[in-house]
């Protein structure tokens, strides 16, 4: 979306939360932080003169999604949400899909398992409530997790069908835990999950509120030129 934009000579900005250390170099200008809630984000349009605001958060991101929404509506400020088609369970795929962190640990069950949960760092420290278990994790930055039983693999996506069946090889892993964030660039675990016959407990996404919403950059540029969703 950003070199989209930049090879447009848009006049855009690309927020970041700050929660990795040394984001990828961006084609537009970047910023890093907070708002400080809807009232914040609100008046950082209002001072920046924003007249359109794109959605690209992580599709669990939803605190500053439903922000975003107040926010445009407190402008005036037309909003659409950029957002990953969910992933969806097919043929040899043995899920287990839950509502929250609170239900995938319920799901691991009382026996010990060798497990990858890949889910960032966020959420993991609700596994600790399951010190029984092995946990192979893998983020962006190096980290100190207080999980009890774990081995951190730190790398960056996107990631190959071939890479994820050796690291769920190597680290004879039993079952995996994901969000289902959607998008292709994380999609090989779970490619992966179905050649070996494994487990996968599988997050569905947060509510947020209804949202005008597209898949692809193409949508985001027309509905820039047009000032609708058309397609949908």
């Amino acid at each position: 979306m950003a070199t989209a934009l930049a090879a447009r000579g848009e006049r855009a900005v690309l927020s970041y939360a700050g929660r990795t250390e040394a984001p990828r170099a961006q084609a537009i200008p970047t910023r890093i932080g907070g708002f400080g809630g809807v009232e914040g984000l609100a008046d950082h349009m209002r001072s920046e003169g924003v007249t359109h605001l794109v959605d690209a958060t992580h599709p669990f991101a939803a605190r500053i999604s439903a922000n975003a929404i107040a926010a445009a509506e407190m402008e005036g400020v037309p909003i659409l949400a950029l957002t990953r088609p969910e992933w969806v369970d097919g043929p040899g795929d043995r899920w287990i899909r839950v509502t929250d962190t609170e239900q995938a640990v319920a799901a691991l069950g009382a026996d010990p398992v060798r497990i990858f949960l890949a889910l960032g760092r966020q959420t993991i420290g609700d596994f600790a409530s399951a010190p029984q278990h092995f946990y192979l994790l893998r983020f962006v930055d190096a980290a100190e997790p207080t999980l009890p039983h774990h081995h951190l693999v730190v790398d960056r996506g996107p990631f190959t069908l071939a890479g994820e069946l050796a690291l769920l090889r190597d680290h004879r892993i039993q079952m995996l835990v994901a969000k289902n964030a959607g998008g292709s660039g994380a999609r090989a675990k779970l490619d992966a999950a179905r050649e070996l016959g494994l487990p996968v407990v599988m997050i569905d996404r947060p509510f947020i509120p209804p949202r005008p919403q597209v898949s692809s950059v193409a949508a985001v540029l027309d509905w820039l030129d047009h000032g609708v969703v058309r397609g949908v």
